[in-house]
C-alpha cells in the first residue's frame, strides 16, 4: 500500500508540473489571455535561419555578452559583444566580427580597456551605430561597475575592418559621466542629429538621452526622465510612430518592460508607466519595421524558479500601436541564457538579431517580417 501511495504521489506530483509548465505557455498580453507559440524552427516560418557567430568549442575567451549589430553603407553586418574570463574581470575587451561572403569572420579584439589610468579596467556593452554621413561608430563603456564606468567612442572608416580615433565621451552636469547609448543603438533624427538612449545607474535607475550632431565631438542631454523611484528603468530602444511620436521601451526592476512618449521629436518626455510585457530585469531591443509595425524581442519571464523563468526564454512580439504588443515567436526556450538582444532591420527588408548565448557565444538570427 505505501508502496503504490508513493507512485500516485509521483504521478500526481508530475501531473502538476506539467501544468503548470502548460499555464506558463498561456499568458496575460493587454488584459487578455494568449498563449505564446510554439518555439521557432530555423527555416520554417519567420525565422530563416539562426546560427553561432562562432563555435563554442576552442572559442577564444569562456564568456561574452551584450552583442551588438549594424548593416554599413556598403551592406556589410558588423557585430561586436565584450568577452573576457567573466563579467566586471580586467581582462574583458570588446570583440568585432564581420558577415564576409555569408560566413562570420574570426572575432578581433578591438578595445581592451587600458585607458592611462593606474590600473586596467573592464569594457562593457558596445553599441555599433552607422550615421547616414560619416565613419561607422562603435560606443562603448570602461570602468569598474556600471555605477561607475565612463563612455568611449571609436570609429571605422573601413565598413569595421580597422578601428581609430578613440576618445572619452566627456562628462555632464546632469548625469555626470557620458555615456553615448548604453545598450541600444542609437537613432538620427531628421535633422541628423544622433540621438543615443542611455541610463545611468549611480542614482537609482534613470533613463535620459544624450544628442550630438557633429559625430561625437559634442554632446547635450536630455534628462534624466524618471526619478528611479516607481519604476527603476534602463536601457531604453526608440521607436518611431506614423503620428510623428517616439515611444521608448525599457528594462525595469519591476517585472514589466516600462514606455515613455515623446511628442515633440524628444524634447520632453511622458510620465513613465509600465507596457503589458513582462521583463525579468533582462535587456531588451526593439525597432520600427518599414511597414511601420514595431518589433520588440525580449524575454517574455519574469525571475521565478518554475522553468521557463528568467532568461531562459527570448521571444519577438509585434504592434501596431506600440500599445498593444502580441507574442508571434521563440527564439530560444531551454535551461541556460539567452539574453541581451539586438535587432535591426536592414535594406533588403529582413530582420537581424543577435543575442547571448548562454554566456559563452553571440547567436544571429535573421526573420522575413512579412511572415510576423
Amino acid at each position: 500500500m505505501e508502496k503504490t501511495a508513493g507512485v500516485r504521489l509521483l504521478v500526481e506530483t508530475e501531473k502538476k508540473m506539467k501544468s503548470l509548465v502548460i499555464a506558463l505557455l498561456v499568458v496575460t498580453v493587454n488584459g487578455r489571455a494568449a498563449e505564446l507559440p510554439p518555439l521557432a524552427k530555423p527555416g520554417e516560418g519567420a525565422l530563416l535561419s539562426a546560427g553561432l557567430i562562432y563555435p563554442v568549442e576552442g572559442r577564444a575567451t569562456p564568456q561574452c555578452h551584450a552583442s551588438t549589430i549594424v548593416q554599413t553603407t556598403k551592406g556589410t553586418l558588423v557585430a561586436a559583444w565584450f568577452a573576457g574570463t567573466g563579467e566586471k574581470h580586467r581582462d574583458v575587451g570588446i570583440r568585432v566580427a564581420r558577415l564576409v561572403n555569408g560566413k562570420w569572420t574570426i572575432p578581433v579584439e578591438v578595445a581592451d580597456g587600458s585607458e592611462g589610468e593606474v590600473k586596467e579596467f573592464p569594457c562593457w556593452n558596445p553599441v555599433l551605430f552607422q550615421p547616414r554621413k560619416g565613419p561607422l561608430m562603435l560606443f562603448y563603456k570602461v570602468g569598474p561597475s556600471p555605477s561607475r564606468w565612463w563612455g568611449m567612442l571609436m570609429t571605422s572608416t573601413d565598413g569595421g575592418k580597422t578601428w581609430g580615433n578613440r576618445r572619452k565621451l566627456g562628462k555632464n552636469d546632469k548625469v555626470g559621466h557620458l555615456l553615448g547609448p548604453v545598450k541600444n543603438k542609437p537613432v538620427q533624427l531628421a535633422d541628423g542629429a544622433i540621438l543615443c538612449p542611455t541610463s545611468t545607474e549611480h542614482k537609482g535607475w534613470r533613463v535620459h538621452f544624450e544628442i550630438t550632431r557633429d559625430l561625437g565631438k559634442t554632446w547635450s542631454v536630455i534628462g534624466p526622465i524618471n526619478d528611479g523611484k516607481e519604476f527603476g528603468a534602463i536601457q531604453p530602444s526608440v521607436l518611431f510612430h506614423k503620428n510623428g511620436a517616439l515611444q521608448i521601451m525599457c528594462r525595469s526592476q519591476q517585472k514589466v518592460v516600462t514606455q515613455s512618449w515623446s511628442k515633440d521629436g524628444g524634447k520632453t518626455w511622458s510620465k513613465m508607466t509600465a507596457s503589458p510585457l513582462p521583463n525579468p530585469n533582462a535587456g531588451t531591443d526593439a525597432v520600427t519595421l518599414k511597414d511601420g509595425r514595431q518589433l520588440i524581442v525580449y524575454n517574455h519571464t519574469t525571475r521565478g524558479i518554475i522553468f521557463p523563468s528568467g532568461r531562459n526564454m527570448l521571444n519577438v512580439a509585434i504592434s501596431t500601436d506600440g500599445k498593444s504588443w502580441k507574442p508571434v515567436l521563440i527564439l530560444e526556450r531551454a535551461p541556460g541564457e539567452y539574453s541581451y538582444p539586438a535587432v535591426i532591420q536592414t535594406r533588403d527588408g529582413k530582420v537581424h538579431i543577435t543575442y547571448t548565448w548562454q554566456r559563452k557565444t553571440v547567436k544571429h538570427a535573421v526573420l522575413d517580417p512579412a511572415k510576423l
